[in-house]
C-alpha cells in the first residue's frame, strides 16, 4: 500500500506541476478574468451573516496562527505519541517548505488582491494563495501520513474526505471574503501539490534507504 501511494504522489504531482504552469500562464496573459469573475459572483452572491462567520472561521484556520497551532499539535502527536521522526521531518519540510514557496511565487508573479466586495481586509500579492497553499500541504501530509494506520475502506474514505473538505472550504472562504480571486486558490492547491508531492518522494527514498542499509549492514 506504500508503494501504491508513492507512486500516486508521483503522479499527481507531476500532474499539478503541468497545470500550475498552465494557469499561471492564462493569468499572465489575462485570460482567468472571465473565470475569476463568474466564480465569485456566484460564492459572494451567498452572502449571509451565517456564512461570513464561517468563512471567517476557515480563514482562521488557514492563517498563519491557525496552520501554527495546529500544526504543533499534529507534531506533537506524531513524534510523542507515536514516535515517528521521519515522518514529524516530512510534515514539518511539507508546512514548512509551502511556506516559504508561497513567498518566493508571489514575488516573482506580484499580482495585485481583488478591489472589490471585501469583508475584510489583507496585504501582500495575490498569486498563488498562501492560505490555499498551507491548507493543501498540512492536511494533504496529514491525510498521507494517518492513510496507513487506518485499516478499513471506509476509515480511510472518511480521513480524505474530511481533509478534503477542509481544503476546500479554506479556500473558498477567501473567495468569499474577497481576498482572492479564484485562480489563485487552484493555484496555491497545485503549487503546494507540486512541493508535497516532492516531500513524499523524499520520505520514501529516506524510509527506502535506511530499510536497504539494515538489511545490508
Amino acid at each position: 500500500m506504500r508503494r501504491e501511494l508513492h507512486r500516486k504522489a508521483y503522479a499527481w504531482a507531476s500532474a499539478a506541476a503541468v497545470l500550475f504552469v498552465g494557469v499561471s500562464w492564462l493569468i499572465f496573459k489575462e485570460r482567468a478574468e472571465s473565470f475569476d469573475s463568474a466564480v465569485i459572483g456566484a460564492v459572494q452572491g451567498r452572502e449571509t451573516a451565517a456564512l461570513t462567520s464561517l468563512a471567517k472561521a476557515f480563514s482562521w484556520i488557514g492563517s498563519t496562527v491557525g496552520v501554527v497551532t495546529i500544526s504543533i499539535v499534529i507534531m506533537l502527536f506524531l513524534g510523542l505519541r507515536l514516535g515517528h521522526r521521519k515522518q514529524l521531518v516530512m510534515f514539518i519540510a511539507s508546512v514548512g517548505g509551502a511556506a516559504l514557496l508561497n513567498g518566493i511565487l508571489k514575488s516573482g508573479f506580484q499580482r495585485e488582491r481583488p478591489s472589490l466586495m471585501r469583508l475584510i481586509e489583507e496585504t501582500g500579492y495575490s498569486f498563488p494563495s498562501g492560505h490555499s497553499m498551507a491548507a493543501f500541504a498540512l492536511y494533504g501530509a496529514l491525510a498521507y501520513l494517518l492513510w496507513r494506520h487506518v485499516d478499513n475502506r471506509g476509515g480511510r474514505i472518511v480521513l480524505i474526505g474530511l481533509c478534503s473538505l477542509v481544503i476546500l472550504c479554506i479556500g473558498l472562504s477567501r473567495i468569499y471574503l474577497g481576498v482572492h480571486y479564484p485562480s489563485d486558490i487552484i493555484g496555491g492547491y497545485l503549487a503546494s501539490g507540486v512541493w508535497l508531492g516532492l516531500c513524499i518522494e523524499a520520505l520514501h527514498f529516506w524510509t527506502t534507504v535506511r530499510t536497504s542499509k539494515a538489511r545490508l549492514g
